[in-house]
Parts: C-alpha cells; structure tokens; sequence
C-alpha cells in the first residue's frame, strides 16, 4: 500500500550525496542488502560506496540475519558469501568502526522494541511490529547522531519506514490488514522522530545519477527500480514514476 500525498523518496536520496566528511555513515537493515543482492546490484554497492566519504555500516544482528545464519543455508549460501566478501573488503564494516559495542546497540534496541511493540494494539492485544534487526538499526542511528555522526538508515522494510515517517499511516494499514480497529498510544510516536530512512531504490537512484551504472539507455533507470521492487523493496508503481520524472 503506498504512503498518502508523501514526495518521492528520490528527494530524500540526497542524504547519501557525497561529501568530505567523514563523519557519516549509512546503515544497513538485512532487507537492503537482500534487495541489493538478489537483484546484481552488489558491484553498484562497491562504487556508491566509493564516491560516499563515509562508511556503510550493518550491526550484528544484521550480519546474523544476511552472512551468518545464511550461510548455513544451501539455498541462500551463495548470497550470504557474497556479502561476506564485502565485509572483507571493508565495503561494509561492523558499529565498531566507530567505536560502538553490541552492549550498546542491544541495550537500545531492547528499549525501541519495547516501546514500538506496545504502540499500537488491536484485538485487545499489543501488536508486534518489528524484531530485533530493525530495532537494531535504529539503535545504531540513535547513538552515531549522539556521536554527531550524520547517518541514514537504508531499509526497505514498510513497517519500520512508516513508523518513523507517518505513524498514523501505520496504525491505518494494521488496522486494514488484521480487519479491526486499532488504537494507538500516541504519546509513543515522538520516540521515533529523527530518524532519516532511504530505500535501496532510493540508493539504487542515487547510482544511477551519479554514473555508477555501466549500463546505458532510457530504459536503465526503470530496470533499476523495479529490480529491487520485486526483490522486497516495499515501493509503489506510482513512486517509481515519480522518481523517473525526477531523474
């Protein structure tokens, strides 16, 4: 379900422009990643990471969720190494790069879980919104801002993303989804304010733009977006649109 009347997520997209310092970082939710990988776009990761002078950072519940449990996996092996050997090459690197702990991280995602899972209840029940991976990006964030480190969240999770961004748009699509009516203690969505969220589309436009894409022709940026769509980006055909007529 698209978000109401929201702009194009491409405007967002200049938060990752490049800049000299290096005090910025982006994270990395497991869906991002998996959109970016399932769709052969990991050798546009590289050189967007090569043009953004800062780093790209994944906690490690993160790296759990896309090398570690993967790669005990047959099915999903060959993906998990993939992000693996990015992680090698200092593409994608762990909190500690600037100087975070696991302590840390879990101490506040046990608190951002706590508060969102209680946000919202329908059938007489506090819903479950978000699990530990997520909570741990927004952790992450949290602490790099106290650092006065800029950092934006690349996740292509809707639930997270509306959360942040539009609230009252969540408590609407849960109440359509689970077929009742759902109240909402407002005085929880203030928790959740700051948080800046990208989408790989978003990403994905941003390697576009900058020439990153060895791919040439009208029909790439297109390719692009939709390639990550159907690998789980939760973005609308009329988003697509409008970032096409932007780019």
């Amino acid at each position: 379900m698209p978000l109401q009347k929201q702009r194009p997520q491409a405007v967002k997209a200049q938060a990752v422009k490049t800049t000299q310092n290096v005090g910025r970082a982006i994270i990395f939710d497991s869906g991002a990643l998996i959109s970016f990988t399932m769709a052969g776009l990991l050798e546009e990761l590289r050189r967007l990471k090569g043009i953004f002078k800062g780093k790209f950072i994944i906690p490690e519940g993160v790296k759990k969720e896309v090398v570690d449990k993967p790669m005990t996996i047959k099915r999903f092996e060959l993906e998990a190494l993939k992000i693996k050997q990015l992680m090698d090459e200092k593409i994608l690197e762990l909190p500690s790069a600037y100087g975070v702990t696991h302590d840390q991280i879990h101490k506040g995602a046990d608190e951002i879980l706590r508060v969102a899972n209680s946000t919202f209840i329908g059938h007489g029940k506090e819903l479950h919104i978000i699990d530990f991976g997520e909570a741990s990006t927004l952790a992450l964030s949290r602490i790099l801002t106290q650092k006065g480190i800029t950092n934006v969240i690349a996740i292509d999770e809707r639930t997270t993303r509306v959360l942040v961004e539009k609230p009252d748009n969540l408590k609407k699509i849960l109440g359509n989804k689970l077929h009742t009516g759902v109240t909402a203690k407002q005085e929880n969505y203030k928790f959740f304010k700051g948080f800046r969220i990208v989408r790989s589309a978003e990403l994905a436009y941003v390697a576009w733009k900058k020439g990153l894409v060895r791919l040439k022709g009208d029909m790439v940026l297109d390719a692009l977006l939709y390639a990550v769509k159907f690998k789980g980006a939760a973005i609308s055909g009329d988003e697509i649109k409008e970032i096409k007529r932007i780019g």
